[in-house]
């Protein structure tokens, strides 16, 4: 797809897979679905569309050839933006997924995988970031007190500690907000798939727990976030 092509209103997502036949497929589903898919085999590459284009999605394969693999270009990325990240590997082992899952990344798709489930998921993920925009310019919400100088504000979308801002994925930040509005309520790992990821994500309960974890990692022991035996999680 030349870089000389036009700007289109559809929504841009990057395709970083190295096998063309796969990338090929994708690319087929997104188009048909009303997005404009560029494809790049090499994290060199991907990072050089992502930079360019400032796309809504990115499908990123953990196996690419060259210096750079799915990994590093995930937290290249996440270093620059908290663009939504959706893993597509061969891999499937929970080492994997749970390390993707901290670097940031919002879903993991393993091959052999559908198109049609793929492209659900990208439609899922954009509608709930759309919903998030349109709530940010309507409703200007106030930001949100945690105490120990943990500030959440929605509008922004940022966390700040201390005053200094604080580099959440977007999950993270969704997760850590919806506990902040349900402060002092013990909510199940289901509800908080339900309510953060979505009722139709297909996934493990244990994706609330790497999220968590990572949660106390960034924002340190002020964050009075407690493991609810038996239940799940509570704010306080």
């Amino acid at each position: 797809m030349s870089e000389d092509e036009w700007v289109s209103e559809e929504p841009v997502i990057v395709v970083v897979e190295d096998d063309p036949n796969i990338a090929d497929l994708v690319e087929l589903y997104l188009r048909r679905d009303g997005y404009r898919p560029y494809q790049a085999p090499t994290g060199e590459r991907a990072l050089e569309i992502v930079a360019l284009r400032r796309p809504k999605l990115v499908i990123l394969d953990i196996g690419l050839p060259g210096e750079l693999d799915g990994i590093d270009v995930c937290r290249s990325i996440r270093a620059e933006s908290d663009v939504p990240i959706i893993f597509l590997t061969a891999r499937d082992d929970e080492l994997d997924r749970v390390l993707g899952l901290e670097l940031g990344a919002d879903d993991y798709v393993t091959k052999p995988f559908s198109p049609r489930e793929l492209v659900a998921r990208v439609k899922a993920i954009l509608r709930r970031t759309e919903l998030t925009a349109m709530d940010r310019s309507d409703d200007r919400p106030e930001p949100i007190d945690l105490g120990a100088d943990i500030i959440v504000d929605p509008a922004r979308r940022e966390v700040t500690v201390g005053g200094a801002a604080v580099a959440l994925a977007t999950r993270e930040f969704d997760l850590l907000l919806h506990l902040s509005t349900n402060r002092g309520l013990a909510l199940s790992r289901r509800q908080l798939l339900d309510s953060v990821w979505g009722d139709g994500w297909i996934g493990d309960d244990r994706t609330v727990d790497v999220h968590v974890r990572q949660l106390r990692k960034k924002l340190g022991d002020g964050l009075v976030l407690e493991t609810v035996w038996g239940v799940g999680y509570r704010l306080d």
